[in-house]
C-alpha cells in the first residue's frame, strides 16, 4: 500500500447501486480473502487509525489489511461478509465485518457446534471509485460483545498478517513505556490526487519551494524537542508528518488533548487562519479556530505548509479531519482563496463554505483604491453588502453600482460577485454562524496568535511562546468561567428574556444580548401586516446607524408561529450570533410571551454544561499485561481527577489528599508483600530468587489466613 489518502466525497448508497446495474452481482463469504492480503504495510506507529468515511486505498487487499491491522490491535477477528461483482468479474464493493457478525446457519447435526456468533454490528463498507481506488463508505465501530487486544492472536484472520504487520512490544518500565510515545506518527500521502485550475496571479509558488519546509538553522531540533515534550506530558497529543521524495519534511500538522476535546464542544463553525501564507511570515502556520461558550477563541488544532498549493492544503485539511476522528464541521470559514476553495469542496463536501467577510473587505483599498471617485463607490460597496435585507435588494444594489461608476469589467469585482453567496450576510441568513462570521462595517478579524506572532517571528520563537499563547487563552476561559458562575450578572433592565437567559448564558454572551434587549425599546412600531393561517407578519420599525454618522428609519419584516413558537427575522441575527435580535423579541413582547422559546436558548453558550478537556477513548477493555496499556489507562483515569481537583480550593485540597491516601495505600501494599514474601521463603526453605506470581500473592493476602495458598513461578 503506498499510503492512505483520507477523503470525504459524498457517497452513493449500495443498495440503489446494486439495482441500477443489471450487469452486477454479488457473493458473500470469505473468497479466499486471507490468502490476498498485502505485504507491504503503510500502518507506522504504536496504534492503527480507526476506520473513517472517506479513506482511500489503492487495491481491494489494502482495506483488508488496514481493517484487519486495525481489528487484531482491538481484538477482534475480521471476515470478508459480501463482495460485490460486475459481469467482468471486476470488483467493485465490499464489506468486511467482526468475526462475530451475523448467526450460523442452524445445523441438523446430532451433536452442532456452539453459537460462536452474537450478530455485532462492527462493520466497514468500501467501493472502487472512478479514480480507480477503493474509498470506505460506511463504518461502525461498536461492538455488542467484550474486545480485548490480548485475544487478537486467537483469530485465523491476524494469522496471515505478514511483514507488514507491527510485533507486540514488550516493555518492562515506565522510561521505555513514554519513550515508545515519540514514534506515534502517521504520514499521509496525497500525491497523484488531481487538480484545479487556479486563475493567474494566485499561488506563483514554485515546485521546488514547495517540496519541502524552508527551515532555518535549529529549527528542526526544534520541532523534534517541542513534540518530544508534548507526547511525554500528553498521551493524546497527535501529529502528523509529510514527507517528500527525499524525506524531507514538507508539511506538519499537531493537535493537543484539549484542542481535540473542544471540537467535540465547539466543532459545528470552524475557521481556518491562513493570515501567515497571504502575508508571507516566516512562519508559515495555518490555525484552526473556534469559539467557546464565551465567544473567545480557541485553537482546534495548527499545521505548517511548504506552499500554499491545493496538495498542501487538501493534505492539511485531511490530517486534521483524522484528528477530529472524521467529523468535520457544519461551517467552515476561509479567506477567499482558489486554493482553499478547492481544498474545502474536496475534503468537506458536506460543510457549508463561507468566505472571511472583514478580509474580503480589508482588500477593498488595495483592490479599487486606484479608481476614481473611490470614495463613493466604497460607500455603494458598503452600502450594497451590509445593508441589503433581501437578496433581490443586494442584487439591486450591486448592479447599480456596477452601471454607474463603468465596473464591469473589473476581474476582482466580478469574482466577489460569483462567490456572493459565500460571503455576503444576505445569503448566510440560513446558516448558523455562532458569532464567527463578522457581519458589520469595520470589524477586524484578530488572530488567535496576536501578540506572540508576526511577520519576522522565526520557527524557533514561535515554538517557544506556543505554550505561553495558550495557557493565556486557557487563564481566560477560566477566569470567565469563575466570573460568570460566581458573580452574578447586573442587569441593566427587569426584562423577563433576560432574567431567564441570565440564569443560563455566560456573562460574555449576556453583555451582547443585553444591547438586544435594549434595542428592543427603540422599535417603535411593531405592527402586524398579515394574519392569514397560522403565520402572522409583523413589521417592526426601528432607527438604524448607517455608514457611522447617519441615522435612518428601517422596517424589519418578522413572521411569527404562535402554535409552533417559532419566530424569524428578516436580519437574520439569531443565526449569525447566536441569540435573538431586539425586532424578534419585540414581537413576542407584544404576543405576550415572558421567556424565550427553548429552540432558541442554544447550549453552546450555556455556563451549567459541564466540559471536561480530558479526552475519553471508548474501548472494548485493556490488557493488564501490558505496561503501555496500563499508562494509558491510568493517565486518563487521573487527568479527569486533576480536571476536577483544579475548579477550586477546596477541591484541589481534597484532590492531593485523596492521592496523597492512595499513594500510602500502595506502599503499604509493596511492604506488606515484600514482608509476606521474606517471611515465606524463611518458613518454606524457598529461594527468595524465584519470582513470585504478584497476582496470586495479592489474592493470598486478601484470604483468611488459614486457607492461604503458597504458589510460585519458576522463571
Amino acid at each position: 500500500m503506498d499510503g492512505v489518502s483520507l477523503n470525504t466525497d459524498p457517497v452513493v448508497d449500495d443498495d440503489d447501486d446494486a439495482d441500477a446495474d443489471a450487469d452486477e452481482f454479488e457473493i458473500e463469504g470469505d473468497c479466499g480473502m486471507a490468502k490476498c492480503i498485502s505485504q507491504s504495510g503503510v500502518i507506522q506507529g504504536e496504534n492503527p487509525l480507526p476506520p473513517v468515511v472517506g479513506m482511500e486505498f489503492d487495491s481491494y487487499e489494502d482495506v483488508y489489511y488496514f481493517y484487519n491491522c486495525y481489528a487484531k490491535e482491538q481484538g477482534f477477528g475480521v471476515r470478508v461478509s459480501n463482495t460485490w461483482y460486475r459481469k467482468t468479474k471486476e470488483r467493485y464493493r465490499g464489506k468486511l465485518s467482526c468475526s462475530s457478525a451475523g448467526f450460523k446457519k442452524k445445523s441438523e447435526a446430532n451433536r452442532p457446534r456452539p453459537e460462536t456468533r452474537t450478530g455485532c454490528p462492527a462493520m466497514i463498507k468500501f467501493r472502487l471509485m472512478e479514480n480507480k481506488r477503493w474509498r470506505i463508505i460506511e463504518v461502525e465501530l461498536d461492538h455488542n460483545h467484550l474486545i480485548s487486544a490480548i485475544s487478537g492472536k486467537f483469530y485465523k484472520s491476524h494469522k496471515q498478517l505478514g511483514i507488514g504487520t507491527k510485533r507486540a512490544l514488550h516493555l518492562d518500565s515506565a522510561e521505555e513505556v513514554q519513550k515508545v510515545r515519540l514514534f506515534r506518527t502517521v504520514v499521509i500521502d496525497v500525491e497523484g490526487n488531481g487538480s484545479v485550475e487556479v486563475s493567474s496571479g494566485e499561488f506563483r509558488s514554485s515546485h521546488n519551494q514547495t517540496s519541502q519546509l524552508r527551515l532555518k538553522d535549529g529549527d528542526a531540533q526544534a520541532i523534534h524537542n517541542y513534540f518530544s515534550h508534548l507526547q511525554l506530558i500528553d498521551p493524546n497529543f497527535f501529529y502528523v508528518v509529510d514527507l517528500n521524495e527525499k524525506g524531507c519534511l514538507r508539511n506538519l500538522f499537531w493537535s493537543n488533548t484539549r484542542s481535540r476535546v473542544a471540537y467535540g464542544y465547539f466543532g459545528d463553525v470552524v475557521a481556518v487562519d491562513t493570515i501567515c501564507l497571504t502575508d508571507k511570515y516566516q512562519v508559515p502556520l495555518v490555525s484552526f479556530i473556534g469559539v467557546n461558550h464565551h465567544g473567545q477563541s480557541v485553537l482546534l488544532g495548527c499545521g505548517l505548509l511548504a506552499g500554499d498549493t491545493i496538495e498542501a492544503c487538501t493534505w492539511l485539511f485531511r490530517a486534521w479531519l483524522t484528528c477530529m476522528l472524521g467529523r468535520p464541521p457544519q461551517v467552515i470559514i476561509t479567506d477567499q482563496c482558489r486554493t482553499l476553495q478547492a481544498a474545502v469542496a474536496d475534503v468537506f463536501p458536506r460543510a457549508f463554505h463561507c468566505l472571511c467577510l472583514p478580509r474580503i473587505m480589508q482588500k477593498v483599498p488595495e483592490k479599487l483604491g486606484g479608481l476614481y471617485e473611490y470614495e463613493s463607490i466604497r460607500m455603494a460597496l458598503n452600502n450594497a453588502v451590509y445593508y441589503s435585507l433581501r437578496p433581490e435588494e443586494f442584487e439591486a444594489t450591486w448592479e447599480d453600482m456596477i452601471h454607474h461608476y463603468g465596473l464591469r469589467n473589473h476581474v476582482w469585482l466580478q469574482m466577489l460577485y460569483e462567490d456572493r453567496r459565500q460571503w455576503v450576510p444576505v445569503y448566510l441568513k440560513e446558516i448558523f454562524l455562532a458569532g464567527m462570521l463578522l457581519t458589520r462595517p469595520n470589524e477586524v478579524v484578530e488572530s488567535f496568535f496576536d501578540g506572540y506572532l508576526d511577520k519576522h517571528t522565526s520557527l524557533k520563537e514561535f515554538l517557544d511562546k506556543y505554550d505561553q499563547a495558550l495557557l493565556a487563552n486557557h487563564q481566560l476561559e477560566v477566569l470567565a468561567d469563575m466570573e460568570s458562575r460566581n458573580s452574578g450578572f447586573m442587569l441593566q433592565s427587569r426584562c423577563y428574556f433576560e432574567l431567564q437567559l441570565a440564569k443560563l448564558y455566560t456573562n460574555s454572551v449576556l453583555r451582547k444580548f443585553e444591547r438586544e434587549v435594549e434595542g428592543m425599546y427603540s422599535c417603535f412600531c411593531t405592527r402586524q401586516i398579515n394574519g392569514e393561517g397560522e403565520v402572522i407578519t409583523y413589521m417592526v420599525r426601528e432607527q438604524t446607524e448607517v455608514d457611522g454618522n447617519r441615522r435612518e428609519c428601517r422596517d424589519f419584516e418578522v413572521l411569527y408561529n404562535a402554535t409552533e413558537m417559532e419566530v424569524l427575522c428578516v436580519c437574520g441575527l439569531f443565526n449569525f450570533k447566536g441569540y435573538l435580535c431586539r425586532h424578534a423579541l419585540s414581537v413576542l413582547h407584544q404576543n405576550g410571551i415572558e421567556e424565550i422559546p427553548p429552540q432558541y436558548v442554544v447550549s453552546r453558550w450555556r455556563k451549567d454544561i459541564k466540559r471536561s478537556y480530558v479526552l475519553n477513548h471508548s474501548n472494548g477493555g485493556i490488557d493488564i499485561n501490558n505496561p503501555v496499556h496500563r499508562y494509558d489507562h491510568l493517565y486518563k483515569c487521573i487527568m479527569q481527577v486533576v480536571e476536577e481537583g483544579r475548579k477550586s480550593e477546596v477541591r484541589y485540597k481534597d484532590t492531593v489528599q485523596a492521592l496523597d491516601q492512595i499513594l500510602r495505600k500502595l506502599n503499604l501494599k509493596i511492604e506488606a508483600q515484600k514482608r509476606f514474601v521474606s517471611s515465606e521463603n524463611q518458613t518454606d526453605g524457598i529461594d527468595p530468587t524465584i519470582p513470585i506470581n504478584e497476582t496470586v500473592i495479592t489474592a493470598s493476602l486478601a484470604a483468611p489466613a488459614g486457607n492461604r495458598t503458597r504458589v510460585c513461578t519458576v522463571a
